[in-house]
């Protein structure tokens, strides 16, 4: 089916008001970590706007959520100062980590026709693709702030660890509530045309 001009525009519209509430709810006063992170619940409306409209419109509302957050957001550079570290973090930290989110769709077609269960599984494992995101900067580049004698990789999976666990579990039920409430018919399946 060709989309128009008026379901594209439609589209973008709705992806910016996604990205804005995203933005919104991450300003809320939740607890924030000492080096960046704190539970939120912000990733919600982009995974939701990817269950409507698909993976790539969904991944390019992550991006431009990650440029917000560099934009807007409390910004921490790496221990190492070099160009090449904050590049990496760049990458880790912000475009990757919050552009996989809008690939939920993908990882919901896993579970078939249980549609909820595919929802909430997509939501945790973008979840658990942005902790993987995490996990390898706080290892690559914030290990220094480890205590003295801990692993570097063991910090970092227990320092990310401590709010991405908690937000991903949030996610995946606030996504099953969401999508519960919805028309199926307003929810589209993943499909390879997507990409």
């Amino acid at each position: 089916m060709k989309t128009t001009t008026k379901e594209r525009t439609l589209s973008i519209a709705e992806g910016a008001v996604m990205v804005a509430l995203a933005v919104v709810l991450d300003l809320l006063p939740l607890p924030s970590w000492p080096q960046g992170g704190s539970i939120s619940v912000a990733a919600v409306p982009i995974i939701f706007y990817s269950y409507r409209r698909g993976l790539l419109m969904g991944s390019l509302a992550g991006l431009v959520w990650s440029l917000t957050q560099l934009i807007i957001g409390p910004w921490y550079t790496p221990p190492a100062k070099t160009i090449g570290a904050v590049i990496l973090c760049v990458l880790l930290d912000y475009i990757l980590a919050f552009t996989v989110i809008g690939t939920a769709p993908f990882f919901a077609r896993l579970a078939g026709r249980l549609r909820l269960v595919g929802y909430c599984v997509g939501a945790v494992a973008v979840s658990l693709m942005r902790f993987v995101c995490s996990f390898l900067s706080g290892g690559l580049l914030w290990g220094s702030y480890a205590p003295e004698g801990t692993n570097i990789w063991w910090y970092s999976l227990t320092y990310n660890g401590s709010y991405m666990l908690p937000n991903a579990v949030l996610a995946g039920v606030l996504i099953v509530v969401l999508c519960a409430a919805v028309d199926p018919k307003t929810l589209r399946p993943y499909k390879k045309s997507d990409i």
